[in-house]
């Protein structure tokens, strides 16, 4: 059975930088592209990053970009999200998603993604 399990959030000031990271058993993370998302309170979950699987390709959504670094250790099985000159509008619960099919892309679509962390808070005060 494939987990994926977030860590690495936090309450921190407007300009700290926060690393999240997410470590996935059950399969071997080299095949697969992975994302994060972030659900903020009374909002829909919404793409941040996603990285190919064999980490050549990344992409960010514009609201991150810039700040947010996502890159990936295969042989630690593990997902990260250096997060840079956080913002209050970067506070969410933010989630790990894995591809459920191997060989993939950056995809920034939540349907292209079977496999979902519980999530990790950050909370960025001003």
């Amino acid at each position: 059975q494939v987990q994926l399990v977030e860590s690495g959030g936090g309450l921190v000031q407007a300009g700290d930088s926060l690393r999240l990271s997410c470590a996935v058993s059950g399969r071997a993370l080299r095949r697969y592209a992975m994302g994060w998302f972030r659900q903020a309170p009374g909002a829909e979950r919404e793409f941040v990053s996603a990285i190919s699987w064999s980490g050549g390709s990344t992409h960010y959504a514009d609201s991150v970009k810039g700040r947010f670094t996502i890159s990936r250790d295969n042989a630690k099985n593990t997902v990260y999200l250096q997060m840079n000159s956080l913002k209050p509008e970067d506070t969410a619960d933010y989630y790990c998603a894995a591809d459920g099919e191997p060989w993939g892309g950056p995809a920034a679509r939540k349907t292209e993604y079977d496999y979902w962390g519980q999530g990790t808070q950050v909370t960025v005060s001003s």
